[in-house]
C-alpha cells in the first residue's frame, strides 16, 4: 500500500511514543516489538476507512460537544440507535447528540437545507428542525432552529441553534436528534477520526481533565438557575457574586482529580443533606481547591492527577433543568479559570 506509507509510519511512531510515554520500563526497541500487530491494525483500519473516505466522518455538531458525544439514559429513555421507546414498543431510529440548550448547532456535512422538520406536530417549543442533503448523505437534525430551512451549507458552517428542550422535557439530557432519511443508524459518522499526533508533555499549570465527557472542562454558562462563570451574580437577593466556577458534568459521570495531592473532607455546600450536598478538597501542587455536588471515592488520602476521584451526583433531582455542573472553587475563593486546561469562559 504505497499511498499509505507514510501515515501509517506515523501512526506508528505515535503509537510507540504513547507506549514509552506512558510506560516506565519501555526502551526504544518497543516500536519494533510491537510493529506486527500494529500494521495488521492500520491495515484494516485504512481498508475500511482509506484516505479518499476520511472526511466520510461528519463534522462536530454542537458547540461544546466537540466529539458528538450521544446521550446516554436518563428518566425519558436512552439516546441510542436502536434504543426501546416507552409505552409503543417502537425502537429510536435517530441518535442524541448532547446538546446544551441555547448551544450553536453546525453542519454535519456539506448540502441543501430544506424543512421545515417537525417531529412532535404540536408546536412546542423544540418543533423544529431541518434536513440536509448532500455528499452522499440525508439527514435530519431535530429540536434546533436552523438560520434558514433553503439553500447550500458548508460542513461546519452554523446551521442554526439548540432549541430550549428543558421547557418540554425538564430535567432531560438536552440534545439534537440526529435521524437519517433511510433510518440508518449514523452513529458510525459522528465518531471523529482520532487524532494520531504524540502528546506534548502537560503544563503543570494546567489542571487535568475533571469530567468524563467534558475534555476541554468547558464552564457552563447561563440557565434559569443562573450563570456559572467566576464572579456571576446569584439571584440570592444578597448581592453576592459567585466564588467559583460551574465545570459543566453530566449526572453519574466519572470525576477526575485535576492536580496531585491530599484528599481531605466531606465539604458540605448546601448543608441540608440534599441529593447534591457532598464534595472534597484537594491540597498539593501548589494548589488548594474544593470540589463540590460530587461523592468522592474516599474523602482521604493521596490522590494522584487524572486518576478517578468520585462521580457527579444527581443535580438534576434538585435543579430539574439545570446545565448539571461540578462546583469548583480554590479555597482562597481566587479565580480558577485559568488553571482549566483549555477552559472556555462563557458569560
Amino acid at each position: 500500500m504505497p499511498a499509505l506509507s507514510l501515515i501509517a509510519l506515523l501512526s506508528l511512531v505515535a503509537t510507540a511514543y504513547h507506549f514509552q510515554l506512558y510506560n516506565t520500563n519501555a526502551i526504544p526497541i518497543s516500536i519494533f516489538l510491537f510493529s506486527s500487530s500494529i500494521w495488521a491494525a492500520l491495515a484494516r483500519q485504512w481498508e475500511v476507512h482509506p484516505p479518499q473516505q476520511q472526511g466520510r466522518h461528519w463534522a462536530q455538531i454542537c458547540s461544546g460537544n466537540p466529539f458528538n458525544r450521544i446521550r446516554g439514559c436518563d428518566k425519558y429513555g436512552c439516546g441510542n440507535y436502536g434504543a426501546s421507546r416507552q409505552g409503543k414498543g417502537e425502537k429510536h431510529k435517530g441518535v442524541d447528540v448532547i446538546c446544551s440548550d441555547g448551544s450553536i448547532v453546525y453542519a454535519p456535512f456539506s448540502g441543501q437545507l430544506s424543512g421545515p422538520i417537525r417531529f412532535f406536530h404540536n408546536g412546542n417549543a423544540i418543533d423544529d428542525g431541518v434536513q440536509i442533503t448532500g455528499s452522499g448523505y440525508c439527514v435530519k437534525l431535530v429540536c434546533i432552529h436552523p438560520i434558514r430551512y433553503h439553500g447550500q451549507i458548508q460542513k461546519g458552517q452554523q446551521l442554526g441553534r439548540m432549541l430550549p428542550m428543558q421547557k418540554v422535557f425538564p430535567g432531560i439530557v438536552s440534545h439534537i436528534h440526529v435521524e437519517n432519511c433511510d433510518q440508518s443508524d449514523p452513529s458510525h459518522l459522528l465518531r471523529p477520526i482520532p487524532d494520531i499526533s504524540p502528546p506534548f508533555p502537560q503544563q503543570d499549570a494546567h489542571w487535568a481533565v475533571v469530567c468524563a465527557g467534558n475534555p476541554t472542562n468547558e464552564i457552563r454558562g447561563c440557565d434559569k438557575y443562573g450563570c456559572g462563570y467566576f464572579g456571576a451574580p446569584r439571584r440570592n437577593g444578597k448581592g453576592e457574586k459567585h466564588r467559583g466556577v460551574d465545570v459543566i458534568c453530566a449526572d453519574g459521570a466519572t470525576v477526575y482529580a485535576p492536580f496531585s495531592g491530599e484528599l481531605s473532607g466531606p465539604v458540605k455546600f448546601f448543608h441540608n443533606g440534599n441529593a447534591i450536598d457532598d464534595g472534597v478538597q484537594i491540597r498539593g501542587a501548589g494548589f488548594c481547591v474544593k470540589l463540590l455536588c460530587i461523592h468522592p471515592i474516599r474523602y482521604n488520602g493521596r490522590i494522584s492527577k487524572g486518576q478517578v476521584l468520585g462521580r457527579m451526583l444527581p443535580m438534576q433531582r434538585v435543579f430539574p433543568g439545570i446545565t448539571s455542573h461540578i462546583h469548583v472553587e480554590n479555597c482562597d475563593r481566587s479565580d480558577p479559570t485559568s488553571n482549566l486546561e483549555r477552559g472556555k469562559r462563557r458569560k
